[in-house]
C-alpha cells in the first residue's frame, strides 16, 4: 500500500474525541496534502473523560464537558483538514428508520501500564455493551451514504485495549466486511504494517491540532503530556495494514 493507493476518500473511525489527532492526525494531514478527501466518524463526546488540572478542571463529569470536547473536536478537525465530521448514531450514521442514538464514553481502567480494559462502573448507553450488531449498522450506514474509498480504524487491541476502541474496531470491521469496502488498520509498530509512514513534516500541524483538546491533555514541546499525568512522544509514524477480505479468517488466524 501506498498513499497513492488509499483512493480519494478516506473514511477515519474514532471511539472519543482527541483519538483522531493523538494517533493518526500525522496520517490524516499527509492525506489531505496530498488531495485526497478525509471524513471522521466519532463515536462518543468522551464524557469520562479526565480534564487537565487547571481552569477547565471544573469540566470534569459535567455535560458541559461534553460540549467543550464536542467543540475542541470541531476545532481540531478544522486544524487537519478533515472534510465532515460524523457521530455515531446521529443520521446519516444510524440505521435507516431508528431515531438517533448517543452512544456514551465507557471509561476504563489502567490493568498495567500501556494497557486499559474496562471501567467497574458502565452506563447503561455505554458504547461498549451496545450490541454489536446495532453499532456495526449504524457504522453501515454511513458508509453506504459517503461510499469511501478505504475506511481506517482500529487494531483488534484497539490500539491499547480501551473497550471503546475495541468495540469500534469490531463493528468497523464487520461493516466494511459486509459492503465490500477496504479497511485498514492502524499500528504502531513498523514490523508489524504492510506501510509504514514516516510524517515529521506533519508536526506543527498536528501539535496545533492536539493544542484544540485541551481539556484533555497538554503539549509540552514534541510530547504529550496526558491528563492523568502519562507523557508521550507527539505520534508523527503510523502503519497501516488492509485485512483480508474474510474477516473470520483474519481472527481465526490472528494476524
Amino acid at each position: 500500500m501506498s498513499v497513492q493507493g488509499l483512493g480519494a476518500f478516506a473514511l477515519f473511525v474514532h471511539a472519543h474525541p482527541d483519538d483522531e489527532t493523538i494517533s493518526t492526525g500525522a496520517l490524516i494531514a499527509e492525506l489531505v496534502a496530498r488531495g485526497i478527501r478525509v471524513s471522521l466518524l466519532t463515536a462518543t463526546r468522551g464524557e469520562r473523560g479526565e480534564v487537565v488540572a487547571g481552569p477547565l478542571s471544573g469540566l470534569e463529569g459535567t455535560a458541559a464537558l461534553t460540549t467543550a470536547r464536542e467543540q475542541e473536536l470541531r476545532l481540531a478537525t478544522a486544524a487537519l483538514g478533515v472534510s465532515e465530521q460524523f457521530w455515531l448514531g446521529d443520521p446519516p450514521a444510524r440505521a435507516a428508520g431508528l431515531s438517533p442514538r448517543r452512544y456514551l464514553d465507557s471509561g476504563m481502567t489502567w490493568i498495567r501500564p500501556g494497557l486499559a480494559g474496562p471501567a467497574d462502573d458502565v452506563d447503561d448507553d455505554a458504547l461498549a455493551i451496545a450490541p454489536l450488531d446495532d453499532v456495526t449498522a449504524d457504522v453501515a450506514a454511513l458508509v453506504a451514504v459517503l461510499k469511501p474509498d478505504i475506511v481506517i480504524g482500529y487494531d483488534s487491541g484497539g490500539g491499547y485495549g480501551h473497550p471503546d476502541h475495541v468495540r469500534m474496531h469490531d463493528a468497523t470491521l464487520a461493516a466494511c466486511h459486509a459492503s465490500g469496502t477496504t479497511f485498514a488498520e492502524i499500528l504502531h509498530q513498523p514490523a508489524a504494517a504492510e506501510e509504514w509512514f514516516e510524517l515529521d513534516h506533519h508536526l506543527a500541524t498536528v501539535t496545533a491540532a492536539l493544542r484544540c483538546h485541551a481539556s484533555q491533555l497538554t503539549v509540552d514541546g514534541a510530547d504529550i503530556v496526558h491528563s492523568g499525568g502519562q507523557r508521550e512522544p507527539i505520534t508523527t509514524s503510523i502503519g497501516l495494514r488492509v485485512i483480508p477480505a474474510d474477516a473470520q479468517d483474519y481472527q481465526q488466524k490472528g494476524v
